[in-house]
């Protein structure tokens, strides 16, 4: 029993940092993209494409029917299955209402760009860049189809390496356009990358499932059940989109487009790059949650163990995030961003509420409580909306940082507390333990931010990391067996090494 157990937690930690991986190299090659848009374009270059790249996100949210998300269990069914007839027709099912969603996602844009426009902006008409995002948006339903039929099929190397060819692609096709128009090529360039993103993905989806497209009555019907599961992910996501909108829109009529520049740096750096250690929950953790989501001890254990190795993983890259904030900001944007180094520090503290909060978030959605996870989820993003309003208007954008904390600590509660009165979930004493001792250490780095400076500020700050980071190593080795298949693979090493020379 217990090396089964060691053996869970070695798979937890193997995938959470396969995904991890992958998600942390398009980070890398991500930054030097949004280097060359902060000095081609400046805070206001970003505060537009952020504004841009809402809009698109919100209409997909809106209008992609969930198939990347609700496709995914049937299909995955009929592989582990071997069916080959009906994983064949459900491919063609998924690929007829992705185009559906396609033309839906299009004519979203068109409908709603005007609107859009007023609600958004004081300055210009940008209608017709609203309107431009449609065809973007249609592209990415074609994508989350083929996605889906990768994910299901377990050609997860097929999609890490769809996410780089794309992360790669974005800065080629994007740094000429912002150098030749500037701000101007902020559209063209992100209806590129979908372009790009949804050329590759056909590539390799083709090549295993060759493209069949049929309009009959049946197919239609076959997918009602997709669309249905996928419903509740769907409003979800674009409800959070719409918060997002709201508050950069917020921002840009209560400040200026420069503060929306700066929120979308701070948010990205501390939201969306700390976020590479959960890219693995959607892939990974779900499936196996989905698997055990009937037995209560079964699904403890299952979210516990991950709950564990994201925490463990997560917490000495967020002390060493915090830490550096000050030389990033400006390395890899400009001296125009220094004005967010207070916001995404406090940030940073959200992210251990975020990593207690995920795995316990997805066992509402295991037991297929859709109206229940759109509710928690829902509840979520009027405690952010509501919190960034009085933040702003209190402390700027560092108050933006503050808030985010506080939204976070409200969706861990009630994420938490839901789960506990009906699903009778518990957190173990262990996980209590080390999100307390990480916790005390990301607070005290914090702390030492505010108060330090100079060598004495370094000092510290290194110390903590390197005790967040020994604290982190010394669990994870005793709950895994990575460290001995390390050892093992060194150790034949050295004896073939040996044998070669004899």
């Amino acid at each position: 029993m217990k090396e089964r157990g060691r053996a869970s937690y070695s798979h937890v930690l193997k995938y959470t940092g396969l995904f991890g991986g992958v998600q942390g190299l398009i980070i890398l090659i991500g930054l030097v993209r949004n280097k060359a848009m902060a000095l081609l374009l400046g805070a206001s270059g970003m505060g537009f494409s952020a504004l841009m790249t809402s809009m698109q996100t919100f209409a997909s949210q809106c209008t992609n029917l969930g198939i990347s998300f609700g496709a995914v269990p049937r299909l995955s069914g009929y592989y582990e299955q071997d069916n080959q007839y009906r994983l064949e027709y459900y491919v063609m099912v998924i690929r007829l209402w992705s185009v559906m969603a396609a033309m839906l996602g299009l004519m979203f844009c068109l409908v709603a760009s005007s609107f859009v426009n007023y609600w958004s902006f004081t300055w210009g008409n940008h209608t017709l860049h609203y309107a431009m995002l449609g065809f973007s948006v249609a592209m990415m339903a074609f994508t989350g189809g083929e996605t889906a039929i990768l994910k299901a099929t377990r050609h997860l190397g097929s999609l890490a390496r769809i996410q780089i060819y794309t992360a790669i692609v974005s800065v080629v096709f994007s740094l000429p356009l912002y150098f030749i128009w500037g701000q101007s090529g902020v559209v063209p360039s992100i209806l590129l990358i979908a372009l790009a993103t949804m050329v590759a993905t056909m590539m390799y989806s083709y090549r295993f499932y060759p493209f069949r497209l049929s309009f009959r009555r049946s197919l239609f019907s076959e997918g009602a059940g997709m669309i249905r599961l996928g419903l509740a992910f769907v409003v979800a996501g674009a409800v959070g989109s719409a918060s997002e909108m709201i508050i950069r829109s917020f921002l840009n009529v209560e400040g200026e487009l420069v503060d929306v520049g700066l929120y979308n740096v701070g948010y990205m750096i501390t939201i969306t790059y700390a976020g590479m250690v959960f890219s693995s929950m959607e892939s990974d953790y779900f499936p196996r949650l989905s698997a055990v989501s009937s037995d209560i001890p079964a699904t403890n254990e299952t979210a516990n163990k991950q709950m564990e190795v994201s925490l463990l993983l997560l917490s000495p890259l967020l002390v060493g995030m915090l830490m550096f904030l000050p030389l990033l900001v400006p390395l890899l944007f400009s001296s125009e961003f220094q004005p967010v180094v207070g916001m995404a520090q406090v940030s940073v503290l959200a992210m251990f509420f975020k990593v207690l909060t995920m795995p316990v978030a997805y066992i509402t959605l295991a037991r297929g409580r859709s109206m229940a996870f759109l509710f928690l989820e829902t509840s979520y993003y009027i405690v952010l909306v509501v919190a960034i309003v009085l933040g702003y208007r209190s402390w700027g954008i560092y108050g933006t940082g503050v808030a985010i904390v506080i939204a976070h600590i409200a969706e861990y509660v009630l994420t938490t507390g839901y789960a506990y009165w009906k699903y009778d979930y518990r957190c173990t004493r262990q996980i209590r333990q080390y999100a307390i001792c990480q916790g005390l250490l990301a607070c005290m780095a914090y702390v030492v931010s505010l108060v330090c400076d100079g060598w004495g500020y370094w000092t510290m700050e290194i110390i903590l990391v390197i005790v967040s980071f020994t604290y982190s190593v010394c669990v994870l080795r005793k709950k895994t067996r990575l460290w001995e298949a390390l050892m093992r693979k060194v150790q034949k090493r050295k004896s073939s090494s040996i044998s070669k020379k004899l």
